[in-house]
């Protein structure tokens, strides 16, 4: 990414300013405001309430309001590329500190969790909050690092099509990365599996053009051979890798061996959350953190973010992972409530539609019902339009959640394990209430 000739102009209004931000419903008090464009408003009509609210100075691509008043505001004819540029300048004022890209089709968001808990053992690190993973919370991310009170950051990289990781590393400029997996996720924006793949392996790309290190997980079949071009390769959990680390149990909490014997028992569930583990614990043993520290930051993360938690209700044993899903994530989440102990007829799955499958969306649906199927379940609950296509003999299905909430109040669930897994927009941790 080339940087503009007033980049500078604008990093000295920065470095002026506590923080950035791009929403006048925030608290502005000495922020630098960006006026970022949305599909149906511009964004420089909210610059003067950001002023109003506290704001030191505001981004526009109004040049007549810009010059109207220099002192307070600047102008930029792409606000959004000046912010991706601001990140691109501070970056580089950081030197040579570590920054860890993560990405991938699942498990991003509790990997950089669990890798922020592992290596804060040893330094100060900033971290990507929330689910700030795209174009605009990217930058964001970058833009909160200091020199003064981090000693390295942890960014995580969401993308739905081919590009957008690339995008991400030419204002990044990471030092390290690390894709959990590949998977069945935005089909339609990335063109198919391969598509996903070659999307998410534009991380591994940079880093062989940039000198950089890979974490490697060779329990993804395709992830060894996409890292090739990587000449620092750092890889986990098999047998003779870097950081083997073996399983021992997935239920009713995931516990594992590290690679030198430490047992760990975390307080995630779900065998698909092992390689999450074993990953944090081979980046924090890369960059030094002590194995004491790892297993005791692994044993203590605590998930609350709708991703693998695990609920004792006042009747039921609840596996919520509602926060979003995809074919992968939601078969492995499928195979680890079979796996769990107990009757299969005690057992719930309490699904909603997966989005963004694009054409696949009906194969897709499709083959998870019939998967469903194969466990035997003793209730499955389907919601959404989508989940039409996997429905089966037995199985209940509810085009919206408010028919779900109705039979729910009419069939109270007691005494059961039950898996609460959807896409983002379908909410449905809204139903526990009722679980």
């Amino acid at each position: 990414m080339l940087l503009s000739d007033t980049t500078a102009d604008l990093y000295a209004r920065f470095q002026q300013c506590r923080a950035v931000s791009t929403d006048t419903r925030q608290p502005q008090d000495g922020t630098l405001f960006f006026a970022l464009n949305g599909p149906s408003f511009r964004g420089a009509a909210f610059a003067p309430q950001a002023l109003e609210k506290g704001a030191l100075f505001a981004v526009v691509d109004d040049a007549e309001l810009a010059a109207a008043n220099p002192e307070r505001y600047f102008y930029a004819p792409d606000t959004l590329l000046a912010l991706q540029q601001l990140a691109l300048f501070h970056r580089r004022q950081l030197g040579s500190m570590p920054i860890v890209a993560i990405t991938g089709s699942n498990g991003k968001t509790t990997t950089k969790e669990l890798l922020h808990a592992v290596l804060s053992r040893r330094f100060r690190v900033q971290y990507t909050r929330g689910n700030l993973n795209n174009h605009i919370g990217v930058p964001l991310t970058l833009l909160t690092i200091s020199p003064e009170a981090h000693d390295m950051a942890v960014v995580e990289m969401g993308a739905n099509h081919q590009g957008e990781i690339d995008s991400y590393c030419q204002y990044a400029e990471p030092t390290h990365g690390l894709i959990t997996n590949i998977g069945k996720a935005h089909l339609e924006g990335f063109g198919g599996i391969e598509g996903v793949a070659k999307g998410k392996s534009e991380l591994f790309r940079y880093l062989a053009a940039h000198c950089g290190t890979a974490f490697v997980n060779t329990a993804d079949a395709r992830l060894p051979e996409l890292s090739t071009p990587v000449a620092q390769r750092i890889t986990y959990p098999s047998a003779g890798d870097t950081y083997p680390a073996k399983l021992v149990a997935a239920a009713p909490h995931v516990s594992l061996r590290l690679f030198d014997g430490t047992p760990i028992e975390a307080a995630i569930t779900g065998a698909y959350n092992f390689v999450n583990l074993a990953a944090a614990a081979a980046v924090g043993a890369h960059f030094g953190v002590p194995t004491a520290d790892i297993a005791a930051a692994l044993a203590s993360y605590d998930p609350t973010n709708n991703r693998s938690q695990l609920v004792r209700t006042e009747r039921n044993q609840v596996i919520l992972d509602a926060y979003n899903a995809n074919p992968s994530s939601m078969a492995a989440a499928i195979l680890s409530l079979a796996a769990r102990p107990g009757e299969a007829s005690q057992k719930v799955a309490l699904l909603g539609d997966m989005f963004e499958l694009g054409a696949e969306s009906e194969a897709e649906h499709s083959a998870l019902g019939d998967l469903l199927a194969q466990q035997q379940f003793g209730t499955v609950v389907l919601v959404g339009k989508d989940m039409h296509h996997a429905l089966r003999p037995g199985f209940q299905h509810f085009v919206t959640k408010a028919e779900a909430t109705d039979w729910l109040r009419q069939h109270p669930l007691a005494e059961r394990q039950i898996l609460v897994k959807g896409s983002r927009g379908m909410g449905l941790e809204t139903l526990m209430e009722l679980l």
